[in-house]
């Protein structure tokens, strides 16, 4: 079956970094564009990167996306990080041609001195 499992996430301090990685299993990983979402309480779940694509503007210069299509993961380094990054991230795999999707169960990160 097809599963998406976030890990990396946690607590780390103003100006730290973090490293989210999402393994893949159960579907065909290079026939899909990886995706990373965040949701922080009381907001709508926003697109903070892409690959294919591009990165939200609240995160250019500080986060990257990467993958690994051998090992079927997909990275989001975030560096610099600042309160308002505090959300549960998840990873989402969208297939490039049908658009048909799945998501992870997410993961918490909190930036907090």
């Amino acid at each position: 079956q097809v599963q998406l499992v976030e890990s990396g996430g946690g607590l780390v301090q103003p100006g730290g970094s973090l490293r989210l990685s999402c393994a893949a299993s159960g579907f065909t990983f290079s026939s899909y564009g990886m995706n990373w979402y965040r949701q922080a309480p009381g907001k709508e779940r926003e697109l903070v990167a892409a690959i294919p694509g591009g990165y939200a503007d609240s995160v250019k210069g500080r986060f990257t996306i990467s993958r690994d299509n051998a090992k079927n993961t997909v990275f989001l380094q975030m560096n610099s990080l600042k309160p308002e990054d505090t959300a549960v991230y998840y990873c989402n795999a969208r297939h490039l041609l049908s658009r048909s999707a799945y998501w992870g169960q997410g993961t918490q990160v909190t930036v907090s001195s």
